[in-house]
């Protein structure tokens, strides 16, 4: 015959202090990071399938959404490229005009913070 020794719970301890408990970690709060638009700027001097190209290659646009966003550009001065944390936003706009500069076009990108 197996003996089972009794089970002795919290609440039947007369040892236990209602006070006491486990620790527990609190987890602080993560704050999202702050998101940019990528502006870019209209100018008469870019030409349009620099535009298209520069949309599609740094901002991953179909032809299609590069196309839309170069003659949004055009028509009314200015534009969203896309929306990204700081670090990334200021990356891609600098090497976007790094490659105008080399390519003696005066495109401009500024960042706007969402």
């Amino acid at each position: 015959m197996v003996r089972r020794e009794p089970v002795m719970q919290a609440a039947q301890n007369d040892n236990h202090d209602p006070d006491m408990g486990l620790a527990t970690k609190t987890r602080p709060k993560t704050k999202k990071p702050a998101m940019y638009k990528v502006i870019m700027l209209n100018d008469d001097y870019t030409p349009m399938e620099f535009v298209v190209l520069v949309l599609q290659e740094f901002f991953r646009k179909t032809q299609e959404e590069a196309t839309n966003i170069m003659l949004h550009v055009h028509q009314r001065g200015v534009g969203v490229c896309g929306v990204y944390t700081y670090e990334v936003a200021e990356t891609k706009a600098t090497q976007v005009m790094e490659l105008a500069r080399k390519n003696q076009h005066p495109l401009q990108l500024q960042l706007e913070k969402e």
